[in-house]
């Protein structure tokens, strides 16, 4: 750890009696041309072989920024002060500050590893995994036998859990569009231990994935440790840091506000931000503690029988045609929510949640079945008929950088819907958006930046804005909050939550973090492979799961408590 921390050391059985920091930060800061303030400062750790140190803090603490400036994976732009001392041998170190490029091209792959948080973005989706893990040995072994290249790059693959026999060599042959969230990221491992790194940095590694698959991933990090890796865990994600890490250093506004072995940290936090972060992670069955991120209390709409319901879905099936392949993406699917009902949907990637979604607006082709929104008739209907399906239903996406258009100010991104269907003057228009800016709790000023200049906490605030501009009676929540820090991410659950009991419109909230649901939605529908395997009030599904399915993604999600987290540990491998 750090230089005042108590951690005991961790010796390296591969790295002939080292036992000293792999990698040594040393008043590390990095600042940027144009920014009054550094963007780190002064940061200190020490990554010791054989263990996980989680760097964690919310966006912009200066996590990733202090690991990528240590490595020289920085602009231009970024100014980097300090020392980033990467130990060799007993008796050989190499300072990556201010080293030139050669050493560092050295450095990167042989002795330092990195995974990054989206495995679509690092790997050429034009050249098959094999060819890319064999380029990577080749890169700092030099050219190698086929004959002895092929057997290593498979035994690579096999080490990170990507399969045996005829289903490794599948995988090893496929492209990265064939594979999938997890399976990527367990070949972008396989890449970063290409060359044996005495250190491996992973940014954010399982933030895009499914609880089940991130329990994998972040076994195999801790499986790392064993052969001597000293592994450093960029997270925000306290359950994560519960789950794997040995020692945690928390980040705040580009210093180490606090650092120590994990349980210690996390049993006994000295720091009131290491204290808000533990409190502001959503729990399974927490029924809801104080926040003082003012975490959305679950309340729910007693459902009223004689209540029409704002959507009826009846034995729907949707199917894909994938080349000569018919893929069932949801298989005889019925659900009703009720005016004022809040409905999770959960279930893992490609278990057809989305999709659903998808339906309840047209844009999904529905096979058969049927889907009432509001009255109307969904399923097959013509464009101008969906018009008042499509005026009563507003839609919220995980990601609102992407959902917003960049050159669109906020105000005309909020207006956008009522534009599009008319009959409102430029007058009420504008009146409309300061109603609206203002019940989601942002000043009127805001009508008039650019997405780009706001936080995503922010932006994910104008895109329920935007989804609310026409009173709708369904609001589509798909992945809202999963791309925000848990303070943030707690914040805008509380915001919608109190916006649904205010207006009183039914939410369809899909998600794969079954926390999330617990915290917000009244009844809870589990997908599996387009089925629905279990349903009910949301307490009694993820408190006492009748199907083995429901029960693994219940076990899954990680908690903020080291122990707990510890017990989970030793039953996934004996199971």
């Amino acid at each position: 750890m750090g230089p005042t921390s108590d951690v005991p050391t961790a010796v390296d059985p591969t790295s002939d009696g080292q036992t000293g920091p792999a990698l040594r930060l040393r008043g590390l800061g990095v600042s940027f041309a144009g920014s009054p303030r550094p963007a780190s400062a002064d940061v200190d750790l020490d990554l010791m072989p054989g263990r996980v140190l989680a760097l964690v803090g919310e966006s912009g603490s200066g996590k990733s920024v202090t690991a990528m400036g240590a490595l020289g994976l920085l602009p231009p732009t970024a100014t980097v002060s300090g020392s980033a001392l990467l130990a060799r041998g007993e008796a050989d170190a190499t300072e990556l500050v201010g080293a030139p490029r050669r050493v560092l091209d050295d450095v990167r792959g042989r002795l330092v590893g990195t995974v990054f948080q989206e495995p679509t973005t690092a790997l050429d989706p034009l050249e098959t995994i094999a060819s890319q893990v064999g380029e990577a040995i080749r890169a700092h072994e030099g050219r190698l036998r086929r004959r002895d290249l092929g057997p290593r790059v498979l035994d690579l693959l096999a080490r990170v859990g990507l399969g045996e026999g005829e289903d490794l060599a599948r995988i090893a042959r496929s492209y990265p569009h064939q594979l999938s969230g997890g399976q990527l990221q367990r070949a972008c491992i396989a890449l970063a231990m290409a060359c044996g790194p005495r250190v491996l940095i992973a940014d954010e590694p399982t933030t895009a994935l499914d609880v089940t698959v991130q329990a994998g991933i972040l076994d195999l990090l801790r499986e790392l440790t064993l052969t001597g890796v000293a592994v450093m865990l960029i997270t925000h994600d306290m359950g994560v840091v519960a789950d794997v890490a040995d020692d945690v250093a928390v980040m705040h506004d580009g210093r180490i506000v606090e650092r120590g072995e994990v349980r210690e940290v996390f049993h006994h936090p000295r720091h009131p931000y290491t204290r808000r972060l533990l409190v502001a992670v959503p729990r399974l069955d927490s029924l809801r503690q104080e926040n003082p991120f003012e975490a959305v209390a679950r309340e729910s709409a007693p459902r009223d029988e004689g209540v029409d319901n704002v959507v009826e879905v009846t034995g729907l099936n949707v199917v894909y045609r994938n080349g000569r392949r018919r893929v069932h993406a949801v298989r005889d699917v019925s659900l009703t929510i009720a005016p004022g009902e809040v409905l999770g949907l959960v279930g893992e990637s490609g278990s057809g949640k989305s999709t659903i979604a998808g339906t309840l607006t047209g844009l999904v082709p529905v096979t058969s079945g049927s889907v009432r929104v509001g009255g109307v008739e969904v399923a097959g209907a013509r464009r101008r008929d969906l018009l008042p399906a499509r005026r009563s239903t507003g839609i919220v996406y995980q990601n609102p950088a992407s959902s917003l258009n960049p050159r669109r100010t906020v105000g005309s991104s909020i207006a956008e819907p009522l534009v599009v269907h008319g009959g409102v003057s430029a007058a009420v228009r504008r009146q409309r958006v300061a109603e609206l800016l203002d019940a989601v709790h942002l000043p009127t000023t805001m009508a008039e930046r650019y997405p780009h200049e706001m936080s995503g906490g922010q932006r994910q605030r104008v895109a329920i804005a935007r989804a609310l501009a026409l009173d709708p009676r369904l609001v589509i929540a798909d992945e809202p909050t999963s791309a925000l820090d848990v303070s943030v991410q707690a914040v805008i659950l509380d915001l919608l939550r109190g916006l649904q009991r205010e207006l009183g419109f039914a939410c369809l909230f899909v998600s794969h973090d079954l926390a999330v649901v617990d915290s917000v939605a009244s009844r809870t529908l589990v997908l599996s492979q387009g089925r629905v395997v279990e349903q009910g009030v949301t307490e009694q599904v993820l408190a006492r799961p009748q199907e083995d399915y429901t029960r693994r993604l219940v076990a899954a999600v990680p908690v903020p408590d080291p122990d707990v987290q510890a017990v989970r540990r030793q039953r996934r491998r004996a199971a």
